[in-house]
């Protein structure tokens, strides 16, 4: 019995923080159905008097969020995958493979995890300048197919798995590839979920370095698109209901993706070693 108050507080504090974490979400729903007089009225108000739905429709037709939002899917899975697979390959040279100079090569990738990104634009510019990749798919994709991240979150997952079933594979004469795909995979499945989730909500919500690379609205992702819409369909901040409304197609396809792989997002933080 005397651990009721105790979880009865525990419960209190995760709930308030839980509205504290949602609730500016729901503000800004909220706000898309306010005119722009009840969204300036103080005290505000929770609720309109009058939902105006139909802001979220005049938001869609006048800027082509189907466009922008398609950019930014199709280009963060993209570099997910190709992120995957490299960082997966790298981690595994670095763990399974002997070769001089090996810590001091990854002591090198860490350090370059150290530099700002920002210090990497200009020549990162240059490089896709040179190869005619500014304003297309290839050059956004290209530009962030490593993750330095990624190659030391897999490491640290390989170097778990146990070396007795490495050895053994490799007595059955298994190739490199297979031990990877067949043996680490599978073992460190929650590690690989786990990085393709946090890659993929950073490469959607990337803004500043697409806003350098890009200048087409068809390239566009919705980071890039949303400021557009602000300054021109918005007024710059005047037209706030369409503004929430537009800002609310951007966190909308997140949202989604929360919904339907919230299960593996709580597999890969609480794991804490391999199944047996």
């Amino acid at each position: 019995m005397k651990k009721v108050p105790i979880l009865l507080a525990r419960h209190v504090v995760l709930i308030f923080i839980s509205i504290m974490m949602v609730f500016p979400f729901l503000w800004m729903v909220v706000s898309a159905l306010k005119t722009k007089d009840e969204i300036w009225q103080f005290p505000p108000t929770l609720w309109p008097e009058k939902p105006m739905w139909n802001h979220f429709a005049e938001a869609w037709s006048m800027a082509p969020f189907d466009q922008y939002i398609f950019n930014s899917v199709f280009t963060a899975m993209a570099i997910v995958l190709i992120q995957i697979v490299n960082s997966a390959l790298i981690a595994y040279a670095f763990t399974q493979l002997r070769f001089k100079g090996r810590n001091f090569l990854f002591s090198i990738i860490l350090i370059t995890y150290m530099l700002p990104v920002a210090a990497t634009y200009v020549p990162s510019y240059v490089i896709l300048a040179d190869f005619n990749l500014l304003d297309t798919y290839k050059g956004l994709i290209l530009s962030n197919a490593c993750s330095v991240f990624g190659i030391f979150l897999f490491r640290q997952a390989f170097l778990q798995v146990p070396k007795e079933l490495i050895e053994a594979a490799r007595v059955d004469g298994a190739t490199h590839w297979t031990i990877i795909w067949k043996i680490i995979f599978p073992t460190t499945k929650a590690t690989f979920i786990t990085f393709a989730l946090i890659s993929f909500v950073q490469n959607y919500n990337n803004y500043l370095w697409p806003t350098l690379i890009t200048t087409s609205e068809s390239k566009m992702l919705i980071t890039t698109g949303l400021r557009q819409f602000f300054i021109q369909e918005g007024a710059y901040g005047i037209q706030w209901p369409l503004i929430m409304a537009a800002s609310t197609f951007a966190v909308l396809p997140l949202l989604i993706l929360f919904i339907f792989v919230q299960k593996w997002i709580i597999s890969g933080i609480s794991d804490q070693g391999l199944k047996g």
